[in-house]
């Protein structure tokens, strides 16, 4: 961005806003599109600073937030919708999400409530010990404020399409980074709004997340599987530029799929040698490749060994057992 400004011309119409975060990832990408409807891309996290940023970004372009007409969510994180309804309420802006997503938005304090209470059990259950179990519910319930409620008006599904600043986009589902993630694409302009699908910079966490339905019984759910199928159909796509929520735009997804999915057939490789060794629980296993940081982000390490472990149990190359509630993981 220049100097002084607030907003980064993208394409013609399409400016990126980066908004501050108080999360590790750093600023989260917006998107302002000027034409009919005023369209605005994600929100950032609530926060003072962050609405003061949005705001003084607007004026760039002399707008307020009351000029918003339409506000599209890319996914449910808490940097990507935490403004919505302070947005919503001033506006009066239709709001477009995946239409699986408006029941967990309507109610996102019981929302997040129960997704803290699903990663417990998750956590217990390969093995992160119950102190660090506690401290990291408490933790993650003290950050429940940067989000919030909020109506989705304009239910978005797989294949839909949407007017967002005067052009056209196709609305595609891709699972995986979260269950309610979703990108959109300009064909004619071969410009993608990605979201945190594929990210520039880092590889996007595959995160073990409640599903949107509420299902609680039956199989996990397994992220990176769904992913890997994710990554590879944006990857068919004529993408030729991704505005991403973090970081800069991407001007050859192809091939960055293409190294994202080697890089996570290596760290399967990896994590079957630790369970050649012996059986261990998925924490154990992040301990061995992290050590102190499979502490102290104990959620996000596990989701990223889980996902993996998950590709060679569907692959028949490990296999897992149960013992008082607890699951480990051996090569077979």
């Amino acid at each position: 961005m220049s100097v002084g400004t607030l907003t980064e011309p993208l394409a013609p119409g399409v400016h990126r806003i980066a908004v501050p975060t108080p999360f590790a990832v750093g600023e989260v990408n917006c998107y302002l599109l000027t034409g009919d409807p005023l369209t605005l891309i994600d929100t950032g996290p609530n926060s003072g600073t962050g609405l003061d940023h949005l705001e003084r970004a607007l004026a760039e372009h002399g707008r307020r937030v009351e000029d918003l007409e339409l506000v599209v969510l890319t996914h449910q994180h808490m940097d990507h919708e935490g403004l919505l309804e302070i947005l919503e309420r001033r506006s009066g802006a239709e709001v477009a999400a995946l239409a699986a997503l408006a029941p967990w938005l309507a109610d996102y304090r019981a929302s997040a409530r129960a997704d803290d209470a699903y990663a417990q059990a998750v956590m217990r259950r390969n093995g992160i010990p119950q102190d660090i179990n506690t401290l990291l519910g408490v933790l993650s319930a003290g950050l429940h404020s940067y989000g919030s409620a909020g109506t989705v008006t304009r239910p978005l599904e797989d294949g839909d399409r949407i007017t967002m600043g005067g052009r056209e986009y196709s609305v595609h589902h891709r699972p995986g980074h979260s269950p309610s993630d979703i990108v959109l694409f300009d064909a004619d302009r071969g410009l993608l709004f990605g979201g945190d699908h594929l990210l520039g910079h880092i590889s996007s966490n595959a995160l073990v997340s409640r599903p949107l339905d509420g299902r609680l019984e039956g199989p996990r759910p397994t992220p990176l599987i769904d992913y890997g199928r994710s990554l590879r159909a944006t990857a068919q796509m004529s993408a030729r530029l991704v505005a991403t929520g973090h970081g800069e735009a991407i001007s050859d997804p192809a091939t960055l799929v293409d190294t994202r999915l080697r890089d996570q057939e290596r760290r399967a490789r990896k994590i079957l040698s630790l369970i050649t060794e012996q059986p261990r629980t998925a924490h154990e296993v992040a301990q061995q490749m992290w050590g102190e940081i499979a502490i102290k982000q104990a959620y996000l390490t596990l989701s990223e060994v889980l996902g993996h472990l998950d590709l060679l149990l569907a692959a028949g190359t490990a296999g897992e057992i149960e013992a008082d509630g607890v699951t480990r993981f051996l090569a077979v």
